[in-house]
């Protein structure tokens, strides 16, 4: 260890304006969404599941 100490705000300062970094937050959906895998799961699956309760 280099026995330095930064603040939160330095280390985000020296992240983002000297190294380039930039905040990344995750997308909501996965990239390997099949929209329409899950229309015919629900139109054709989903029914047959739920009548067999």
């Amino acid at each position: 260890m280099s026995g330095v100490k930064l603040a939160r705000a330095s280390v985000w300062r020296l992240l983002t304006g000297r190294l380039g970094w930039s905040l990344q937050r995750p997308q909501r959906r996965a990239v390997e969404r099949d929209e329409s895998e899950i229309a015919r799961w629900i139109a054709h699956e989903w029914p047959r599941i739920k009548r067999g309760r």
